[in-house]
């Protein structure tokens, strides 16, 4: 059972001196990471990290790259300088894409959801090639950037993250991913692409009995991440419940939300104490929070480091 880490994603930021005070509010208060996300309508994601780790100690990291987006080569490019210019402390999600619109708006091909997963696969394998591969013709003088982690990728780059729900991307996360993060959503069958309910516990536990399955050997090696979507602190749980489960417009009832770990309600302790018992049901030992909850979920992060 891994040890507790814990982060927070950035969306989007007002000047380089707010995303600078924000991340340093977030190393002080005991996050480890800080993530950028990669969707039109938000920062350039490696630009941001390399600010963030040259202002702080913090690791940095993307999720989720992707994968469609990006031409293998340049983006083996970006990885290698970025993890260069942030010390080694860069980690890679990758996924396959899922807002429609965004491919739309950047006149991208929108693919079914297995060619995109089959780009996915080409772009981990693509990532592993770049990382290893001798270039002997390039001009003298110049030089391929290589990552200085040896840890994802065969042991050739930077920690690889890869979460989704469905079959094949988890097959992908088991063969090949160091972290892996059951992504906790679910289309809704009917909606556009990009409209989802939130997974229950007996999903999620169904989802971690199918990556182990698959990982093999692998499986007591793998880290397991936790994206939690809405963080409540309330002295009252099944008050707060039910109205999440409004909010959620019945998709889920308000024992599912108070089981599902996606859904983080109740005090202090409570709250430690849910991601107590997730990390034993499912292993979930690296808890991401959107960057509104750093502070509500500050105080859970003390609680957790001081019984760990």
């Amino acid at each position: 059972m891994h040890d507790f880490r814990f982060s927070f994603n950035i969306f989007g930021f007002d000047s380089r001196d707010a995303l600078l005070d924000r991340c340093r509010l977030g190393e002080s208060a005991g996050y480890d990471t800080v993530f950028a996300a990669d969707h039109l309508g938000a920062p350039a994601p490696f630009p941001l990290l390399v600010a963030v780790a040259g202002a702080t100690g913090l690791r940095v990291g993307t999720l989720v790259l992707n994968s469609p987006f990006w031409n293998t080569a340049l983006l083996a490019r970006e990885i290698a300088t970025t993890d260069v210019l942030t010390d080694g402390r860069l980690e890679i999600g990758l996924g396959a894409g899922h807002m429609k619109w965004e491919f739309d708006a950047a006149g991208i091909e929108w693919k079914p959801f297995g060619g995109r997963v089959e780009q996915l696969s080409e772009m981990v394998d693509g990532l592993r090639t770049s990382f290893t591969t001798d270039f002997d013709e390039l001009p003298e003088g110049r030089t391929v950037p290589r990552p200085l982690q040896r840890r994802g990728f065969g042991g050739s780059g930077p920690p690889l993250i890869i979460g989704g729900t469905g079959d094949r991307v988890l097959r992908i996360a088991a063969a090949h991913a160091d972290i892996v993060g059951v992504a906790g959503t679910f289309q809704i069958p009917g909606r556009p692409p990009g409209k989802f309910r939130l997974a229950t516990a007996y999903e999620t536990a169904e989802r971690i009995r199918f990556v182990r399955k698959h990982a093999g050997v692998r499986a007591e090696d793998i880290e397991w991440h936790l994206l939690v979507q809405l963080v409540v602190e309330t002295d009252d749980r099944r008050a707060a419940a039910n109205e999440i489960a409004d909010r959620l417009g019945g998709t889920l009832s308000v024992d599912d939300v108070l089981g599902t770990p996606y859904v983080l309600v109740g005090t202090v302790e409570e709250m430690a104490e849910q991601l107590r018992s997730h990390r034993e049901r499912y292993g979930f030992s690296y808890i991401t929070v959107h960057e509104p909850y750093l502070e509500v979920f500050a105080p859970v992060i003390r609680r957790l480091r001081e019984r760990s």
